[in-house]
């Protein structure tokens, strides 16, 4: 009997063995994963013409009464709009309207009388509009300091606030930065039938933005103190979470013509009634040709007046209804089996 060979040929095995988990330790090659290999169960919907004309009516059927009553809401809301910025400079003066806003003699007060078309049912808010006033700039954006704004003990973060970050004396501004500096400063007083109107500046802010990015221990300093005066005063006796029209001002607008909230009215208005509009016309947008244009809106369950929401939904609504009908006149005149391979280009000769 051969046990010398026999034993060899096993010590043979045992090293191949060995030399083969070797190789597979060392091998970089992925272990073996359904997941990696794509192999996992998964849901592969074939589109039927069935399929595709339910879901176009379903589409139809959602989007053309969300889009009607979207419509009905814009129509309900009532909106007065009136650019006054030509009509509150002097005769005098129409030819030279920059230096008219650039001068502290001229007279900047200006009356105005709008018609309300509707009634107007509490609140009114009053917005102020400007266009042609690219808040996005990219150098106008950056000219803040977030770090200012929410902390006392940041008070001279002022690196990204030039030019207005330090004054002369290189004492910090607070806050600091263009943003702030141009802050708008034209000033509405309303009246009716003699009547003043009182103006609620309260809860115009987001909450998030006064209670995250702006600090209650936080005080205007220098604000508005050197020779060029950007835009309005801060009252430096209250701190900078509470100055709502700052923090409305410091949430910068995406395009060019944008509103932002002044105040509100908590008064309702009766159709035909004629609001006395007493403006203080402070706010330089002559020397870029701007306009601005003072907005009283009342508001609906979508919001402000806002005819887009409901024509897209209308639009595409309509495109789905047909696209569906369209669809089944195809598949009702002119059947075709689904799959036949005989409508392959290869199948038909071409």
């Amino acid at each position: 009997m051969n046990t010398k060979g026999a034993t060899s040929s096993g010590g043979a095995k045992d090293v191949a063995l060995d030399s083969s988990s070797a190789a597979k330790r060392n091998s970089k090659k992925p272990k073996y994963s359904r997941f990696t290999q794509q192999e996992l169960p998964a849901c592969k919907p074939i589109l039927t013409p069935g399929w595709v004309m339910t879901t176009f009516i379903v589409v139809g059927i959602i989007f053309i009464p969300i889009g009607f009553a979207s419509l009905f809401a814009s129509e309900r809301v009532v909106e007065i709009v009136d650019r006054y910025d030509e009509d509150c400079v002097p005769p005098n003066y129409s030819y030279n309207k920059l230096a008219y806003i650039q001068s502290s003699a001229t007279n900047k007060t200006c009356t105005k009388r709008l018609i309300v078309p509707k009634q107007m049912k509490s609140p009114i808010y009053i917005y102020y509009q400007l266009d042609n006033f690219y808040q996005n700039h990219r150098r106008y954006v950056k000219s803040r300091s977030d770090k200012q704004l929410r902390s006392r003990a940041s008070e001279g973060e002022t690196s990204n606030c030039k030019p207005e970050a330090v004054t002369k004396n290189n004492s910090a501004i607070v806050p600091c930065g263009l943003i702030a500096w141009s802050l708008f400063n034209d000033t509405y007083g309303f009246s009716v039938k003699n009547k003043v109107l009182e103006v609620s500046k309260k809860n115009i802010a987001w909450k998030s933005d006064q209670e995250h990015k702006f600090g209650s221990d936080v005080y205007p300093k220098n604000f508005q103190s050197g020779s060029l005066i950007g835009g309005a005063k801060l009252n430096a006796s209250i701190p900078l979470s509470e100055q709502e029209d700052l923090i409305v001002w410091m949430r910068t607008a995406a395009l060019p013509t944008f509103r932002k909230l002044y105040g509100k009215i908590e008064t309702d208005l009766e159709a035909n009634d004629e609001i006395t509009v007493v403006i203080q016309n402070n706010y330089n947008t002559y020397s870029f040709g701007g306009k601005k244009r003072l907005v009283l809106s009342t508001t609906s369950w979508i919001g402000g007046k806002n005819d887009f929401l409901g024509i897209a939904y209308l639009t595409i609504g309509g495109l789905c209804l047909f696209m569906a009908i369209s669809f089944i006149l195809l598949y009702v005149i002119k059947p075709r089996p689904l799959g036949d391979p005989s409508y392959l280009s290869w199948n038909r000769g071409e």
